[in-house]
C-alpha cells in the first residue's frame, strides 16, 4: 500500500505545481497585456504600473480569461482595436509568459 500512497502523493505534488505554474503564467500575461494596453493608452510609468495591477486584479473576478478580455476590451473601446485583435495578443503574450518560466 506504501507504494500506491507514494504515487499518490507524487500525483498531488505535481498538480499543485502545474497549477501554481499556471498561475504564475497568467500572473505574467496578465502584466504583458497591461503593459501593452498602457502604451496604446499612452500612460506614463506610474498610470501604467497602476493600470498594470488593475489588469492583474481583474482576473480574479471569475474563473478563465474573459474578466480581462472584458477589461482590456472596455478600456480599448475608443481605438479601434477589434475583438480578435485584443484576443490574438493575449494569445500572443500568454505564449510569451510560459517561455518565460519554461
Amino acid at each position: 500500500m506504501s507504494s500506491f500512497d507514494d504515487r499518490e502523493k507524487s500525483f498531488e505534488k505535481k498538480f499543485a505545481h502545474d497549477e501554481e505554474l499556471q498561475f504564475k503564467i497568467s500572473a505574467r500575461r496578465n502584466k504583458y497585456v497591461g503593459q501593452w494596453v498602457s502604451q496604446i493608452l499612452g500612460y506614463n510609468p506610474d498610470k501604467e504600473k497602476e493600470y498594470i495591477q488593475s489588469v492583474i486584479k481583474a482576473d480574479f473576478q471569475e474563473a478563465g480569461d474573459e474578466d480581462v478580455f472584458r477589461k482590456v476590451k472596455d478600456d480599448l473601446k475608443d481605438h479601434n482595436i477589434s475583438d480578435d485583435e485584443i484576443r490574438k495578443k493575449m494569445d500572443e503574450l500568454n505564449e510569451k509568459a510560459k517561455s518565460d518560466f519554461i
